[in-house]
């Protein structure tokens, strides 16, 4: 998918080539993986939390906090739980959440009570981050959607109109204000963020931040502010932080990121190579020779889970058949 912005204000404009560009650039439109089936419409029964306790199939996915339970051995694995597990019947049904079917079963994310002890033997509580690049892909995505659940859940305890305690709805995917005045309604927040590969023929525009691994790169990234679109904000980080003008983009992918509520809006752009000026975000930012990036080990990619990884694997790809 070309992205044209032609109706932008003029400060704003951005020229796209849509002419000469190599199909491995193009936008990846694919298929949801068919591990995941969430059958949203399933959140409306109002029995939904019995149907899931008599279901002898149904998989609990326990967490405490936003730490996941998972098996240790051979490599991290979710540690699903059945009902055959005698704390899954007491925990209250407002800690409930219907995510759908895994693998053919019902699955509920359980939010566990801090005064309840559950970690069966073999098992521990790990934060996601770390396990990602672990995980297979489906369970790798079951744990992102858990995760984004969780922390909106956890902030959104009480009404942001009136103040009063929210209660769970739908299967736990709305959060309902219980002042009988209000009942405003809470869905999961999604933050939307541009992330974005600029290159110039064989040269690359990666940043790296204070924080970061000695020799991390990566594509330029930031939030979308209110009001604005995504073309625009690809155009407007780029600027902001390093300087430098982008005459077209192309979206490629999405990612979503649960570190708390990011959805990652990939793209690749071109600029022409010139000087950098820094806004401060940035510890650095710098032009990369493409042999640069594939070969030297003073330059340490973004990890392979990482839509960051993605954008440059693609162009690295593009280059190569060009």
């Amino acid at each position: 998918m070309t992205v044209c912005w032609h109706e932008l204000p003029r400060a704003s404009r951005v020229a796209c080539r849509c002419a000469g560009r190599s199909a491995t650039l193009q936008g990846m439109i694919t298929a949801p993986t068919s591990s995941l089936q969430r059958h949203a419409e399933l959140r409306l029964q109002p029995n939904w939390v019995e149907l899931a306790r008599a279901d002898p199939g149904t998989r609990y996915l326990i967490c405490r906090g936003t730490a996941h339970l998972v098996q240790r051995e051979p490599t991290p694995s979710i540690a699903f739980l059945r009902n055959d597990e005698e704390a899954i019947a007491a925990i209250d049904a407002s800690r409930l959440t219907l995510l759908g079917w895994f693998r053919g079963d019902r699955c509920v994310l359980v939010d566990l009570p801090p005064e309840l002890a559950l970690t069966p033997p073999g098992t521990e509580y790990q934060e996601l981050r770390p396990l990602l690049p672990l995980q297979a892909p489906d369970e790798a995505q079951l744990l992102t959607y858990a995760r984004a659940l969780l922390v909106w859940r956890s902030r959104q305890r009480h009404c942001g109109v009136c103040g009063a305690p929210t209660q769970p709805r739908n299967a736990g995917h709305v959060l309902v204000c219980t002042n009988p005045t209000c009942q405003s309604e809470f869905f999961p927040r999604i933050d939307p963020a541009i992330i974005v590969l600029v290159t110039d023929g064989s040269k690359a525009l990666l940043g790296r931040q204070a924080s970061w691994p000695t020799g991390r790169y990566s594509a330029l990234a930031g939030f979308v502010e209110p009001g604005e679109s995504l073309e625009e904000a690809v155009a407007r980080e780029v600027e902001e932080e390093t300087g430098v003008s982008i005459d077209s983009a192309r979206y490629f992918a999405s990612q979503p990121w649960p570190f708390p509520a990011s959805l990652m809006l990939g793209f690749h752009a071109h600029a022409t190579a010139g000087p950098i000026k820094l806004d401060g975000e940035l510890e650095d930012a710098r032009w990369f020779e493409l042999e640069e990036l594939r070969g030297s080990p003073a330059v340490l990619l973004p990890p392979a889970h990482t839509i960051a990884r993605r954008l440059l694997e693609a162009w690295f790809r593009s280059q190569a058949s060009g």
